[in-house]
């Protein structure tokens, strides 16, 4: 049991010792020291609906509420609030507890099974910077639950099929019977440019790029072999950025729109057979009560179109039930851009009415938003281009290394290029993640990779000091009793023995924004700590504990910005 599920449990049974059966508790951690640790408000709400007075319930409540050796000093403030401030003997228990355990305190759970389903990059193309965001929420997501104990299963939900891939497909043939050998696959993005001018330009190759859609999805066997080479190269491309960006997706992962292609037809068959679908103009569409437009219309959901091919709404469609009825999954997570929220919502409801989901299954679309550049529009380049994703990591990378040049100029080139990788590909994604997911942000490369303030360099440089301290330290228990009798002591704590509350919060709100504030305000007590409390010149027991109280914060701050897919060094 979590420190933040204990006391909840507490004083929901004080609560009701005091007349309060039905009062849910509110425990949450105070935003000041003088508030105690914790606060529990819940008791005005409960007053009120008792029709009592606050504080005298609060009297009530405090009175039967069972905290010893839990809690040093119980207090009533205000109208009714509760603040609770934990013993320094428990909090070193529960950290010596969280310490000893590979999970840190947070694997005591039920464990569910989820489908996150994130990245999903166009194979027609190399990956962009607008790929960055889903790819690595989803990664942090799938760390957090993982590390949680959750059985999460990856899905890549990669874009492989269409008309695009019928262009492409006819193009490699036409530049292979050319012995055109500078159209190359490996410079996807200008192979794909020289396509679609073909087939925005030439109606007959638009013909045969058509024609070659409808052999691939027939089967014929030679343009699946072209297809498939593209797959190849492209696969390639992103598995070369995931490597960079210390992301965990492999080709196992990869489940792209071609993994539906045979239950396309099932899908909207089984639509038919419910009654759902209607005939519009020849395709067939769904209309949802449940969507209505300005003039009260049901909003329609086409799943096949005239020409009887279809969309990524079948698809999708098609990849719920899999996901539900192969995957068996509790819980579905969709980490994609925000604009996409009507048409998430829109599957999700369809799904259940065609019982293709049913009610034991969470579904949530994890919606993200822009990436913007100094002009506060979509980040692109100078010319207005798209930038691509291998491109932005050059520069952070680039930067990062003239940074640390300027720092540590003396080091070895081959070691400042290392450095620069972890702290350059560490700025990027914090920058990103330490922001709320839904929210649109400016792309800042000061702000980013400053050692000061809410950024990567920051708490990678604040455990490059940790290690600075173990190695003076020399030989060390890490495990030591701790015993924390400062303030500075107390704090930092505190702070680790809230960590597997604040990962159920990231896991409970798909946040993993919440895991870099707590790791900013972990290193900024940490700091703290160091700073009143001598560490190395301390004797005895007290420095044990300090060590081992340095080790926790350690293990705590690399293990948190590793579920963010950051790594730390020794030295920088």
């Amino acid at each position: 049991m979590t420190v933040h599920e204990l006391l909840s449990a507490r004083v929901a049974e004080a609560l009701a010792a005091a007349g309060a059966p039905d009062a849910p508790p509110v425990v949450q951690p105070s935003s000041k020291p003088e508030f105690g640790d914790y606060q529990a408000n819940g008791v005005m709400g409960a007053a009120k609906a008792l029709k009592t007075n606050p504080r005298e319930l609060a009297a009530k409540v405090v009175a039967a509420l069972q905290l010893d050796r839990i809690a040093d000093k119980v207090e009533i403030a205000g109208p009714g609030f509760i603040n609770i401030t934990l013993a320094d003997s428990f909090l070193a228990d529960t950290v010596a507890r969280q310490q000893a355990d590979v999970r840190l305190g947070c694997g005591a759970r039920q464990s569910a099974k989820v489908v996150i389903d994130y990245s999903s990059p166009n194979l027609a193309k190399e990956m962009h910077v607008g790929h960055l965001r889903s790819t690595i929420i989803g990664d942090a997501l799938a760390r957090v639950l993982t590390f949680r104990g959750d059985h999460v299963i990856r899905q890549n939900h990669v874009g492989d099929w269409g008309t695009q891939f019928g262009m492409l497909t006819a193009f490699l043939v036409e530049t292979e019977q050319a012995g055109r050998d500078e159209l190359a696959l490996d410079d996807l993005e200008g192979f794909y440019r020289a396509a679609k001018q073909r087939f925005d330009e030439d109606a007959g190759f638009a013909d045969r790029a058509r024609d070659y859609v409808v052999k691939l999805q027939g089967g014929d066997v030679r343009v699946r072999a072209l297809w498939q080479r593209f797959l190849d190269v492209s696969l390639a491309h992103c598995e070369a950025v995931y490597t960079r960006l210390n992301v965990q997706l492999t080709r196992d992962d990869v489940m792209g729109e071609s993994a539906y292609n045979d239950d396309l037809a099932q899908v909207v068959a089984d639509l038919k057979a419910l009654g759902l679908v209607t005939e519009d103009q020849g395709a067939q569409v769904v209309y949802l009560d449940e969507f209505r437009n300005k003039e009260g219309e049901a909003q329609a959901y086409i799943v096949q179109k005239q020409d009887g091919g279809y969309l990524y709404s079948t698809s999708d469609l098609a990849a719920l039930r899999y996901r539900f009825g192969k995957l068996h999954a509790n819980r579905l997570l969709y980490v994609v851009d925000a604009r996409q929220g009507l048409h998430f919502q829109q599957v999700f409801v369809l799904g259940r009415k065609a019982g293709f989901i049913d009610g034991s299954i969470a579904t949530e679309h994890v919606a993200f938003g822009t990436m913007m550049g100094e002009d506060g529009k979509p980040f692109k380049t100078r010319a207005g281009g798209t930038i691509k994703l291998v491109e932005l990591l050059d520069e952070a990378e680039r930067r990062a290394f003239e940074l640390v040049s300027e720092k540590n100029g003396d080091l070895p080139e081959a070691k400042r290029r290392a450095i620069a990788h972890v702290v350059g590909i560490g700025a990027v994604k914090y920058a990103d993640l330490s922001k709320h997911r839904t929210s649109d942000y400016i792309f800042d490369w000061n702000t980013m990779l400053s050692f000061e303030g809410n950024t990567a360099p920051y708490l990678q440089y604040a455990y490059t000091r940790m290690a600075s301290i173990f190695r003076a330290a020399g030989e060390f228990d890490r495990h030591a009793r701790l015993l924390p009798a400062e303030p500075a002591e107390h704090a930092l704590a505190l702070q680790l023995a809230q960590f597997p509350d604040l990962l159920a919060q990231v896991s409970a709100e798909t946040c993993p924004h919440f895991l870099c504030a707590y790791l900013y305000q972990l290193a900024t007590r940490f700091s703290r700590f160091y700073e009143a409390c001598p560490v190395l010149k301390a004797e005895g027991e007290v420095r044990a504990s300090r060590l081992a109280l340095c080790a926790a914060a350690a293990n705590t701050l690399k293990t948190g910005l590793g579920l963010l897919g950051i790594e730390v060094l020794d030295e920088m």
